[in-house]
């Protein structure tokens, strides 16, 4: 019994160098939040690769501790959501649509707000995502009045297999 290896706790070492990237991306997301640091507190950022003029901050650097305030949380959601071995996981869709938006808001010079209305923007996403998630666990509640399978069972049978990243990430787009 001890030589049957678990799908959840692969050895080989493509998994192994996977997950220790993963890891070390999830560890290093403090650091990363800091970079905006680097960035000096002017309204015109000259580098030799760009020119970046700040006119709805005023710095770049409110800008840049703004864009970290939103990439950070919005990199942590995308590495569960491609992670998640739950049945749930498609309502992650939700927080990621709306950072991502928030993003395209902060660059957008034109919005006074940038936390504002987003709701109605997300609306759409909502209304596909929350019923199809309530359908999922209705046809898992359905089971377990017909059958004697433990919540647990119920999940692991509506659970999907990850089939490595690009897979996944073509079963969505």
């Amino acid at each position: 019994m001890k030589k049957v290896e678990s799908s959840f706790r692969r050895t080989d070492k493509k998994s192994f160098i996977l997950g220790s990237i993963v890891a070390t991306l999830i560890a290093a997301t403090p650091y990363l939040f800091y970079l905006y640091e680097s960035v000096p507190d002017e309204q015109v950022w000259n580098t030799f690769l760009f020119t970046y003029e700040s006119k709805h901050y005023g710095s770049v650097f409110v800008l840049a501790w703004t864009l970290a305030n939103k990439i950070i949380p919005l990199f942590l959601l995308l590495i569960w959501f491609f992670t998640c071995r739950h049945w749930w996981y498609h309502v992650l869709l939700v927080p990621i649509a709306m950072f991502t938006f928030q993003i395209f808001t902060i660059f957008n010079d034109d919005q006074s707000y940038i936390d504002s209305n987003q709701i109605l923007f997300l609306i759409p996403i909502m209304t596909i995502i929350v019923p199809s998630i309530y359908l999922i666990r209705a046809k898992m509640f359905n089971k377990i009045n017909d059958a004697d399978k433990t919540m647990q069972e119920l999940e692991d049978e509506f659970r999907i297999r990850p089939k490595g990243f690009m897979n996944r990430l073509k079963e969505y787009f």
